[in-house]
């Protein structure tokens, strides 16, 4: 892969360049799609020509498995992007930047949109990794769950221990790669160590239930006192999940259903049909900023519970949904937590403190990996 210096394409004002970042995870990251040791992720960078030192930063990271545009054409794509961005005027507000980012993006690549969306509002706000400038001074601490990851008993055990050390008081498990009465082991321990009145419990099917099995698993899971489950079937099974999210008596949210729905008339219809307690956000999965305000205020019209998750990026696109997520000043949980999930991320003043996302201005962005 060349440097970013290399790759840009210069056309009119705008120039743009990108680069392959491979992450690295501290530990094996199981979910019930497998194990992740590393991912790629791709940073897009945008400038002025005439002020190539003030630059924003977007970031496309497509999950394998999961994300409609994780494609072995995605760097195509990246080039054909930089050169349309090259002939774009300099956005005016934060309206039009967002517009662009739609006008020049198909819908079937969500990651890269909202890879342009924040590029370009970086940009706008003068290249200092402020994406909704005042967000964080609106709501400088975000309360967020501590994941715990699949693994054996001992492991996810640990986890635990270690989230409550640090002062979560939500915390979100993964389900449905292990026995299932092993699972349930975990959760008991998590129980006997705090009810649900002192602990708020989350826990994510990643849509490994089938549907002839969801409604006893719910059922069983029900004694624990959970917030919610995230997507227990695989998505695409409309009239059974909504089945299931009248009848379920643990609250079901929906996740990866809301994938590669594109038009505000089909979220509408989702929600209509499915009638779910609430919906889990992932910018970078379900089309970016403008995508995700839309599914919020359709979900507020009708009643129904979001939140906002980040999914496995670095820290440049986190940083980006945690600015979003706080412009909101949410009350619930959020999953804004996996910043600290590798070894080589971009150092930056995102921390963790006491179960909440901070932005911590002492602390300066490094980005030095970028041009090695």
């Amino acid at each position: 892969m060349l440097s970013l210096a290399s790759e840009k394409r210069v056309i009119m004002s705008l120039q743009a360049s990108w680069k392959r970042y491979t992450l690295n995870f501290t530990f094996d990251a199981g979910t019930s799609r497998g194990v992740m040791r590393s991912r790629d992720t791709w940073i897009l960078k945008v400038w002025r020509e005439e002020e190539p030192y003030t630059y924003g930063l977007g970031e496309a990271g497509p999950l394998p498995g999961l994300s409609i545009d994780h494609r072995p054409d995605i760097e195509s794509h990246l080039e054909r992007l930089t050169r349309l961005m090259g002939q774009l005027a300099y956005p005016a507000d934060e309206a039009d930047a967002l517009q662009v980012a739609a006008s020049i993006v198909p819908d079937e690549w969500p990651s890269l949109r909202f890879a342009v969306e924040t590029a370009l509002l970086d940009l706008l706000h003068g290249g200092r990794r402020s994406i909704l400038p005042g967000a964080f001074e609106a709501m400088p601490r975000v309360p967020i769950n501590g994941l715990i990851w699949m693994g054996d008993k001992p492991f996810m055990l640990q986890q635990m221990e270690d989230k409550l050390a640090a002062g979560f008081t939500c915390l979100k498990m993964k389900i449905g790669a292990i026995d299932g009465a092993e699972e349930e082991d975990v959760l008991d321990a998590i129980r006997e160590r705090l009810p649900a009145s002192e602990l708020i419990l989350r826990v994510d099917a990643n849509g490994a239930f089938s549907p002839d099995e969801a409604p006893e698993r719910l059922k069983s899971l029900a004694r624990y006192d959970l917030h919610s489950i995230e997507q227990p079937i695989k998505p695409g099974q409309r009239a059974i999940l909504a089945d299931l999210c009248q009848s379920s008596p643990v609250p079901v949210a929906l996740d990866e259903e809301l994938i590669g729905i594109h038009s505000k008339q089909e979220r509408a219809e989702l929600l209509d049909e499915v009638k779910p307690f609430g919906i889990v956000l992932k910018p970078s999965l379900v089309g970016g900023i403008a995508a995700t305000r839309e599914w919020i205020g359709l979900a507020e019209d009708r009643g129904i519970t979001w939140w906002i998750t980040s999914a496995l990026e670095s820290n440049i696109g986190l940083n980006a949904i945690a600015q979003l997520t706080a412009s909101y000043k949410p009350v619930m949980h959020q999953g804004l937590g996996t910043g600290q999930l590798y070894d080589n991320n971009f150092p930056s003043p995102l921390v963790i403190r006491q179960g909440s996302l901070q932005y911590d201005k002492a602390v300066t962005w490094d980005l030095s990996q970028l041009d090695e």
